[in-house]
C-alpha cells in the first residue's frame, strides 16, 4: 500500500555548523544552560529580523555586546507578554504572518502538545505567506521535553579545553538519531567534533 503513495518532498532547511540543519516551517526545542547561545547561532545563520519572545518577569534576556558575535543586535525585536498563555499566542501569531523568519520563545516551561502542534500549524501558513518559511526555536529550562516538537537540542559549556567549547547534543529528531557533538571557535569559524 505505501508503495503507491507518493514520496514526501524533502523540507526545506536551515543550514546551521557543518551537517547540522534545522528544517524551516517547523518548530524546534532547545534546552540547557547555553540554549541562548544555541538561538543565537541559528539567529546568526539567517538573514532578516528575529523576534524574542520572552516573559516581563524574565529578567535574563539577551544584550546587545552578547547578540553582536553572532548577528547584528539591531536585527531583534522583542516582546514581553505579562501573561503566561500570551507567550506562545505570540509565537502563533508572528510564525503564522510570515513576517519574520525566526521567532524564539523562552519559555519558563515546556508547552504541551496542543499548543506545539498549533504553532506547526501556524508555521506552515506563516510559509505560505513568506519567501522562506519561518522558524520557531522553543528554549525551555532543565531538560526540555515539549512533545511534537521537529527536533529538540540540548546545549551547555564544554570548559574542559577552551573557553568557546559547547557540548551540543540532538536528543530528538524526525529525520535524524541522536547524537552528541563538541562545537568550538566562534561564527563564520565553527568547528563542530562528534562527542
Amino acid at each position: 500500500m505505501n508503495a503507491l503513495l507518493p514520496a514526501r518532498a524533502p523540507r526545506p532547511s536551515l543550514p546551521l555548523v557543518g551537517a547540522l540543519a534545522l528544517a524551516l516551517g517547523r518548530v524546534h526545542e532547545c534546552c540547557g544552560p547555553a540554549r541562548h547561545t544555541w538561538a543565537m547561532i541559528v539567529a546568526g545563520a539567517l538573514s532578516g529580523p528575529v523576534l524574542w519572545i520572552a516573559p516581563r518577569w524574565l529578567r535574563d534576556r539577551p544584550h546587545p555586546d552578547g547578540i553582536r558575535p553572532f548577528a547584528g543586535p539591531e536585527r531583534f525585536l522583542f516582546a514581553a507578554p505579562e501573561h503566561r498563555m500570551e507567550l506562545l499566542w505570540c509565537m502563533e501569531e508572528a510564525l503564522r504572518s510570515g513576517a519574520v523568519p525566526l521567532v524564539v520563545a523562552d519559555l519558563p516551561a515546556p508547552p504541551g502538545l496542543t499548543p506545539v502542534r498549533r504553532l506547526h500549524l501556524a508555521a506552515e501558513e506563516g510559509a505560505a505567506r513568506a519567501f522562506r518559511p519561518p522558524l520557531g526555536l522553543l528554549l525551555t529550562p532543565g531538560e526540555g521535553g515539549a512533545p511534537g516538537v521537529e527536533s529538540r537540542w540540548r546545549m551547555a559549556p564544554a570548559h574542559e579545553r577552551a573557553a568557546d567549547r559547547w557540548r551540543l547534543e540532538r536528543l530528538r529528531d524526525r529525520t535524524a538519531p541522536p547524537a552528541a557533538w563538541h562545537l568550538s571557535g566562534r561564527p563564520d569559524a565553527w568547528v563542530l567534533d562528534r562527542a
